[in-house]
């Protein structure tokens, strides 16, 4: 298979101009998909999987991203529908694909407390050789005792203690895959630590980038000390300039405590995307798409996240409880209640009494995720000024529609990036490291 290209000629890279870096993100089982949509399809033939990650591929996109979900989330005891559909391994999908693809870099999302540093170091550096280079883990970590009851730790993981494990997962796994001398024959591992101990020869030669990416989505303050120590890519949620831009310093801040510099990290966050002929129709489709997405039922269950109690009793169109969150509940098991419920719920309520909203309306203002909406020249326009602002160094693209949701993206906004100078008109390399603009790791051995 020949590398991809698209067809529009552009203007070479101005060298001062930051390139935009983007990536694909299968859609995930959550209301950001829209399942009512004709056009959706499957979340678990490999068609859909191959037909999302080509599409990537065929804009040159630096990866394609599968999320992970250990345990199907539940409400009062019900598993909740949006996850009917089910979530199949990200490993077993993504070497699939690698015999179906030949550039794009391929990110597997796998839980730091629920695996082994050998056995997944082992499955990573195999991805790696079986794709020529292109392989990526996203790391992530799970402290709730809902999700372990599917593993025989149960939840025996304190909240506190996750990211020290995630550190010490990376650095094992890294020496393992460092265990290897190049073009020589493996090395005794002997790793004593706090959660692992890990003793004899790795099984597989160092792979073509030598360490596979790491990816990492946390916000928290252990989250951001763990991507500057760790990550070579932020999965970041800050998607407007201002927050884009105090996220993106104060990372880069960071790296130097851990002897980094600043051409070690990529920052990228998740973002949508809708388009239309003119803006105000852009406007509509994403007022029409976020109705769609916050159906009444998902209304009430992302309130009931908050307050953690029973709201199947109130009225989606109607006004937002005046009872209090109970901050010790807990309603719906496999979701995450971000920050202090009170101050959520008070900051909701007076938005709702500020412009009249219902629930329902209050849900969409407040979770909304069409981060660019307008013509395909403005979406390019406000892309390229994002990067050059230093609010990010890309976006990773989740779509709202499984399998075609990119290919508007990939036909009309990067043709006009690559116009701008600010996107690459062909793959110059064929490791994920060479698409990220990364070094390849130095071998410690």
């Amino acid at each position: 298979m020949t590398a991809p290209r698209t067809t529009r000629t552009a203007r070479a890279t101005a060298p001062h101009r930051k390139r935009v870096h983007l990536a694909a993100h299968f859609p995930g089982v959550n209301s950001t998909t829209v399942w009512s949509d004709p056009h959706s399809g499957s979340q678990i033939d490999f068609s859909s999987f191959h037909h999302l990650a080509t599409t990537a591929e065929r804009g040159l996109f630096d990866f394609f991203f599968l999320a992970e979900g250990l345990r199907l989330r539940e409400r009062a005891g019900l598993i909740h529908d949006l996850d009917v559909a089910g979530r199949p391994e990200s490993l077993t999908v993504l070497s699939a694909l690698a015999a179906v693809t030949d550039r794009i870099g391929l990110a597997a999302t796998v839980s730091a407390t629920f695996n082994e540093p050998y056995e997944l170091a082992r499955r990573l550096a195999t991805l790696d050789h079986l794709s020529g280079g292109r392989a990526a883990w996203n790391v992530v970590t799970t402290s709730d005792a809902f999700t372990g009851e599917n593993f025989r730790r149960g939840g025996f993981l304190d909240h506190a203690d996750r990211y020290s494990r995630a550190t010490e997962f990376v650095r094992v796994a890294r020496s393992l895959w460092d265990s290897w001398i190049p073009g020589g024959p493996p090395r005794r591992l002997a790793h004593h630590g706090a959660h692992f101990t890990v003793e004899g020869e790795f099984t597989v030669d160092r792979s073509p980038q030598g360490h596979p990416v790491v990816i990492q989505a946390g916000d928290s303050e252990e989250g951001r000390e763990f991507a500057a120590a760790s990550a070579d890519v932020v999965f970041s949620r800050h998607s407007t300039l201002e927050t884009g831009r105090a996220f993106h310093a104060d990372l880069h801040r960071r790296l130097a405590a851990y002897g980094r510099g600043s051409d070690e990290l990529r920052i990228m966050p998740g973002v949508t995307v809708v388009l239309g002929d003119t803006h105000a129709e852009a406007q509509e489709r994403a007022a029409a798409l976020r109705r769609q997405q916050v159906s009444p039922e998902t209304a009430l269950l992302t309130l009931e996240q908050i307050w953690g109690r029973d709201l199947s009793s109130y009225d989606p169109d109607g006004p937002l409880p005046e009872i209090d969150p109970d901050p010790g509940a807990t309603l719906s098991q496999g979701r995450v209640r971000v920050g202090d419920p009170r101050a959520v719920a008070d900051r909701w309520r007076a938005l709702a009494r500020e412009k009249g909203l219902s629930i329902r309306e209050t849900v969409i203002e407040t979770t909304a995720r069409q981060s660019f909406v307008g013509t395909a020249r403005g979406v390019a326009e406000a892309m390229d000024a994002f990067v050059q602002a230093d609010a990010a160094d890309g976006f990773i693209l989740i779509p709202q529609l499984t399998p075609g949701g990119l290919d508007e993206v990939v036909d009309q906004v990067v043709p006009l990036l690559q116009e701008r100078g600010a996107f690459r008109t062909a793959y110059e390399g064929t490791t994920l490291r060479s698409h990220l603009g990364l070094a390849e790791p130095v071998w410690k051995g």
